[in-house]
């Protein structure tokens, strides 16, 4: 599948905003010490998809019935679904100066992950967490996502690379008080 930037402009997948937010201390303060772990920037590339991938639990597997969806907040409370977590982990790559794009799958309803940019290349990764029967892995020699979608069951990789978050995922986010209420109105399709 070839990944397609919703704009042109590379510095947008660096950009910080209300969401993405990496200029905030919590989110400096983390990619601080990843960063003194990494020799390099792959390295911190992993080191904090691991990071948020194994230390931040999937709010849905963990039962707990916060709502993030701010990256700090994600980092903060140490809970998230999986957009959640994605803003997360595309806080602390750009934060390091990792051009990172936030990417789709549809299933039952939209799955969020994250695309990271080296070589020339987007390479999509998937912080959602493991648990049986889930074994995503950092990887740019081909993916290793959580899910593999299987077109026969009317499930999709979407295409689009997107610099900020999809206005139904934020909007899903930002409405629901409680965990619960959210999984009622997650976005279906993009």
């Amino acid at each position: 599948m070839e990944l397609i930037q919703n704009t042109p402009d590379l510095s947008a997948y660096l950009a910080a905003d209300d969401v993405i937010d990496h200029h905030h201390p919590v989110v400096r303060g983390v990619a601080a010490r990843l960063a003194k772990e990494a020799v390099d920037s792959y390295a911190y590339a992993r080191l904090a998809f691991e990071f948020v991938r194994d230390t931040i639990p999937h709010s849905q597997d963990s039962g707990d019935p916060r709502v993030t969806w701010r990256a700090s907040d994600v980092l903060e409370q140490g809970t998230g679904i999986c957009y959640a977590k994605a803003h997360a982990l595309a806080a602390l790559l750009r934060a390091e100066d990792i051009p990172t794009a936030l990417c789709y799958q549809k299933f039952d309803v939209v799955h969020g992950l994250v695309a990271v940019r080296f070589n020339g290349a987007w390479h999509r990764q998937d912080p959602r967490g493991n648990k049986p029967g889930v074994d995503a892995q950092f990887s740019l020699d081909g993916e290793r996502l959580a899910f593999t979608p299987e077109p026969e069951s009317n499930e999709m990789d979407y295409p689009v690379l997107y610099a900020e978050p999809h206005s139904a995922v934020l909007s899903a986010l930002k409405a629901a008080p409680d965990r619960l209420y959210l999984w009622k109105t997650l976005p279906t399709a993009l």
